[in-house]
């Protein structure tokens, strides 16, 4: 008889738990714990948790066979006055798998409304996949590694996806830091939905290496949105870039594609050439206040080749589609490079070139950029008919009905998926719920 009253008094409380359960407030959360910071080198593996924030003391070294991981949801702030970076060293590898719902953030330290370009340095991965160089390569911005000699082009620096780097870069006499820096960078590395903001260089630079990429996100970059170098290979599918009329780099051009195939346009091999599809690049559109040194859509020099389709390049202040070496100018008279079924709209100069006239003149480019699927424009989005391509703070970049983005001949392109637009977007806005269009104001 007790065993069975015991019994009856055990279920009754279980009941009342789960009615107080279904019923009353919910379990608390527990309070974050309290930041920790992160300095020196991190040789063994280690986990940045999403329960707490984690503060870049100075530049952070992840050195091999180190693996960083990267909880999705957790933010790292650079310590204000560091100039900090994370490097990713040749061997090691970081893991920041976010989700669009926690994406992983990297940002300034200081509070929101006084957060601003280059409050710290950003992220650096070096692999060692092929580049155009015959001896070692000092890594830029004083960071004391090399690269440059190894072959290894599935080498495989972990991963990035779901990531938002914010108001970081630091540029000084052609040895910058970038946001995200990929130093012969290999194809097994992965990297998706990776949105740069307030680059105080460039937002991603590429130096050779094999890396392939999808859904990037430059968004008001001080210098280029998307950097080119020593031999680059690889593909890049799915790509936006807007710009803050107000902001661009004083002593330098803010282009939304540079690319050489070195500094002194050498005939080093591999060429650098990237393969690039669906891009949407977004100028400045002429605003007041425009700064002066905005530039061009594609800026394609010093003997570079290349792959641009599928495109559309929009309201850039000096021109659209610029190719301005006789190397490069020849590699695409000779269909080395290709530039198909795009659309150029840009404020002036839809198209330019500086190559000698035996070789190419404009009327030559536009001719074969007509021929090649492609459309030439004069009246920006009226044309090109984008939702609301200009709004800095809640852009959209989906094509209304009626655009021209939402026909044409897909050309097919090296490591691309064949869709049915031009432009990085269809009728799905692939950036909803993971950037930030307005970072100033946002408190983590």
């Amino acid at each position: 008889m007790k065993n069975i009253k015991f019994s009856i008094l055990v279920v009754a409380a279980a009941m009342t738990i789960m009615s107080c359960r279904k019923t009353n407030t919910p379990d608390p959360v527990a309070p974050p714990k309290a930041p920790e910071s992160i300095s020196g080198e991190i040789s063994a593996n280690k986990t940045l948790t999403a329960d707490r924030q984690w503060i870049l003391d100075g530049t952070v070294f992840v050195k091999s066979p180190a693996v960083l991981t990267i909880q999705p949801g957790t933010v790292i702030k650079a310590k204000v006055g560091s100039k900090a970076a994370l490097v990713i060293d040749k061997g090691a590898k970081i893991i920041a798998d976010g989700t669009a719902s926690k994406p992983i953030v990297f940002t300034s330290g200081k509070d929101a409304g006084s957060r601003a370009p280059g409050d710290w340095g950003g992220l650096i991965l070096v692999g060692r996949a092929t580049t155009n160089r015959t001896a070692p390569v000092n890594v830029e911005g004083g960071v004391a590694l090399t690269y440059g000699t190894d072959k290894i082009d599935d080498d495989d620096s972990g991963i990035l996806r779901y990531v938002r780097i914010e108001y970081a870069g630091i540029g000084a006499n052609d040895s910058e830091i970038n946001a995200l820096t990929f130093y012969a960078v290999g194809n097994k590395t992965v990297v998706e939905n990776v949105q740069t903001v307030y680059a105080n260089d460039d937002a991603f630079e590429f130096f050779g290496g094999t890396v392939n990429a999808k859904n990037l996100v430059a968004y008001a970059t001080a210098d280029d949105d998307f950097d080119f170098d020593f031999g680059y290979s690889g593909s890049i599918q799915f790509a936006v870039a807007l710009r803050d009329p107000k902001f661009v780099d004083a002593q330098d051009d803010g282009n939304g594609i540079e690319c050489d195939n070195d500094n002194a346009g050498s005939d080093a091999l591999p060429i650098t050439k990237p393969k690039l599809s669906n891009f949407t690049l977004i100028g400045p559109n002429g605003a007041d206040g425009t700064a002066a040194r905005h530039a061009y859509g594609n800026r394609w020099r010093r003997g570079t080749q290349f792959i641009f389709n599928n495109s559309i390049i929009l309201a850039n202040q000096k021109g659209g589609l610029n190719i301005e070496s006789d190397k490069s100018a020849n590699f695409y008279k000779n269909g080395n490079s290709e530039f198909k079924n795009n659309l150029i709209a840009a404020s002036t100069n839809q198209i330019l070139t500086n190559a000698a006239a035996s070789i190419l003149t404009v009327a030559d480019i536009q001719t074969k950029v007509v021929v090649n699927g492609g459309a030439i424009y004069s009246n920006v989005n009226t044309d090109v008919k984008l939702t609301s391509p200009f709004v800095l703070t809640g852009p959209n970049f989906l094509p209304a009905t009626g655009s021209p983005a939402l026909s044409g001949t897909w050309a097919a392109t090296p490591g691309a998926t064949s869709v049915s637009y031009r432009g990085a977007f269809g009728t799905t806005d692939w950036t909803s719920g993971w950037t930030n269009w307005n970072p100033q104001t946002k408190v983590y």
